[in-house]
C-alpha cells in the first residue's frame, strides 16, 4: 500500500473567528473559549518508570468493539481545568490508552532560567534606561489552562516575582503595576558583579480576544502597543507563554527596539527571529512527542509491549533515550522533555519538522500491517499543531505503516470535530486532541455506543 495515499482532512471553518496560534498542548468546561494547541498539562511530578505489558488483549481489529480500540489522548490531558486533576477515567479508558504530551512544570523552569540567565548575561546592556529596574511584560495565554499556569510560574519563580497563593506561586494577570504595588506578584532582585537589580513585573494580562479565543497573538500584538506607549523605555524584557504571541509582540514592536523576547515552543519563525534578536523558546520535543502519539498505537494495534519502539528498541532499531522523555505508570501518560533554544544552538532546532533521528527507520509492513487510524487537530488553524505537530504526524503515519483521517477543528467546540465521528467502526485506532481537557467524555460516549 501507498502510504501517501492517505486521506487528509483539514478542513478550517469559516467560524475560526480569528484564532491563531495555540502550544505545545486546558480550559474551564465551556467549549467556547479556544485552548492552545501546543500545550500540555502541568502534571505532578512523574516517575521513570516503564508501562507494564499491557499485550493480553491487543491487536485491533474489525470485529474489536470501539470502546476497546486503542486511543491516545495527545497535545491536551484529559484534566480539571480548574483543580488540575487528572480524568483518570479517560485515561484509563481501556487497557490500550494512553496520554502524550510534554512535562509542562519542567518546561515552565527551563523558560524561567532562561529568562533570568539572559539578564545576568547581559545586564551591562539590559537595563534600558539605567533606573535599576529590569522590568519585563508578560503574555499570558490562558487562565485556565495548566501549562499557561505553569508558565507563568516558572518565570515568575525564576525571577523572584512570584507570590504564595494556596500554596502555590499566584498565576494571575496583574493588569499593570508599573509602581509595584500589585499584590498579585512582588520585586525580585538580581544581584550581578557585587550589584544588586530590582526585577519588576510591569505588566501582564491574558491574551483573549472579543470572540473568547485565548492565546490570541493579535491581542498580544495590541497589548505591547498599549504597553510601550504608555511605558515603552522601562521595558526591558518581553516573555510570553507561546511563541505565537511572542512573535506578534516581537514584529510589532520589541524587534525594533532591541528589546529581548521569549516565547515556548520552538516555532519555525521564532527560532529563525533569534538571528534577528529574539531572546529564545522552549522545544518540547515535538517530534518526539508526534512519534509517541503515534507509536502507543503501534504497539497496541500489534498487540506487542507498549515500550516497543520506546524504551526498547524494536525490530527496526527504534528507541528513545531517557534524556527526552519520561513515562507516568500512575498517570498512564508519556511526557517529553523540553529544551531551551538560544542563539548558542538555534541552527540545530531551525527545521521543526525534522523527525527524531533515533526513531527514523521504516517498519516492515509485511510485520506491521497497515492500520486505519482516525485523528484530530483541536484546531486547523493553530500554528504549532499545523505547521509542527501534524507534519511531524504525517512524517511517523508513514514510518509506522499507519493509515491516517487527519480532521481540523474550530478551536472552539468539541462537537465541531465529534460530528466528524459519525462512524468509529471503520477505524482500527483513534488519537485525540481535545478543545478543552474537561471534555474527554464527548469522545469517550461516541466510542462506548
Amino acid at each position: 500500500m501507498n502510504m501517501k495515499m492517505k486521506k487528509v482532512v483539514a478542513l478550517t471553518m469559516t467560524a475560526v473567528m480569528g484564532l491563531t496560534l495555540a502550544a505545545c498542548g486546558g480550559g474551564n468546561s465551556s467549549s467556547q473559549d479556544a485552548g492552545t494547541g501546543n500545550e500540555g498539562q502541568d502534571t505532578p511530578e512523574a516517575s521513570t518508570s516503564e508501562p507494564a505489558d499491557n499485550t493480553a488483549d491487543a491487536g485491533a481489529s474489525s470485529d474489536v468493539a470501539n470502546k476497546d480500540k486503542p486511543l491516545v489522548w495527545f497535545n491536551r490531558q484529559p484534566s480539571n481545568s480548574s483543580t488540575g486533576e487528572l480524568d483518570m477515567a479517560a485515561l484509563s479508558f481501556n487497557d490500550h490508552t494512553y496520554y502524550v504530551g510534554f512535562d509542562a512544570n519542567q518546561g515552565a523552569e527551563v523558560q524561567g532560567t532562561m529568562i533570568k540567565d539572559y539578564i545576568e548575561k547581559n545586564i551591562d546592556t539590559i537595563d534600558r534606561n539605567g533606573d535599576g529596574v529590569i522590568g519585563y511584560v508578560l503574555a499570558i495565554g490562558d487562565i485556565g489552562h495548566n501549562d499557561s499556569i505553569a508558565r507563568t510560574r516558572g518565570v515568575r519563580k525564576a525571577l523572584g516575582t512570584g507570590v504564595d497563593k494556596d500554596g502555590d506561586i499566584n498565576s494571575e494577570p496583574v493588569g499593570t503595576n508599573v509602581d509595584g504595588s500589585t499584590s498579585a506578584v512582588q520585586d525580585g532582585t538580581i544581584e550581578v558583579n557585587g550589584k544588586t537589580y530590582t526585577v519588576r513585573e510591569l505588566a501582564s494580562q491574558e491574551m483573549k480576544n472579543s470572540a473568547g479565543a485565548t492565546w490570541d497573538a493579535a491581542t498580544a500584538g495590541n497589548a505591547i502597543g498599549t504597553w510601550s506607549s504608555s511605558f515603552g523605555d522601562q521595558i526591558d524584557i518581553v516573555a510570553s507563554n507561546n511563541d505565537g504571541m511572542g512573535m506578534s509582540m516581537f514584529n510589532a514592536w520589541s524587534k525594533d527596539n532591541t528589546v529581548p523576547t521569549f516565547g515556548y515552543d520552538a516555532n519555525s519563525d521564532a527560532v529563525a527571529a533569534i538571528a534577528e534578536g529574539y531572546g529564545g523558546t522552549i522545544s518540547q520535543h515535538a517530534d518526539v512527542q508526534a512519534y509517541l502519539t503515534l507509536r502507543v498505537l503501534r504497539n497496541a494495534l500489534d498487540g506487542v509491549d507498549v515500550d516497543t519502539g520506546i524504551g526498547t528498541a524494536d525490530d527496526a532499531g527504534n528507541v528513545l533515550s531517557d534524556d527526552v522523555y519520561m513515562y507516568n505508570e500512575d498517570e498512564r501518560s508519556y511526557y517529553a522533555l523540553n529544551v531551551a533554544v538560544t542563539a548558542d544552538n538555534y541552527q540545530d532546532f531551525t527545521d521543526s519538522t525534522k523527525i527524531y533521528e533515533p526513531v527514523s527507520a521504516q517498519l516492515d509492513e509485511s510485520a506491521h500491517p497497515a492500520k486505519k487510524v482516525w485523528l484530530n487537530i483541536y484546531n486547523a488553524s493553530d500554528n504549532f499543531l499545523s505547521s509542527t505537530y501534524q507534519p511531524l504526524l504525517q512524517n511517523y503515519d508513514d514510518l509506522l505503516n499507519l493509515d491516517i483521517e487527519y480532521i481540523g477543528g474550530d478551536g472552539q467546540t468539541e462537537s465541531n470535530i465529534t460530528n466528524r465521528l459519525g462512524n468509529p467502526g471503520q477505524y482500527d485506532a483513534f488519537a485525540i486532541n481535545m478543545v478543552k481537557t474537561d471534555n474527554a467524555a464527548s469522545y469517550t460516549s461516541l466510542l462506548s455506543q
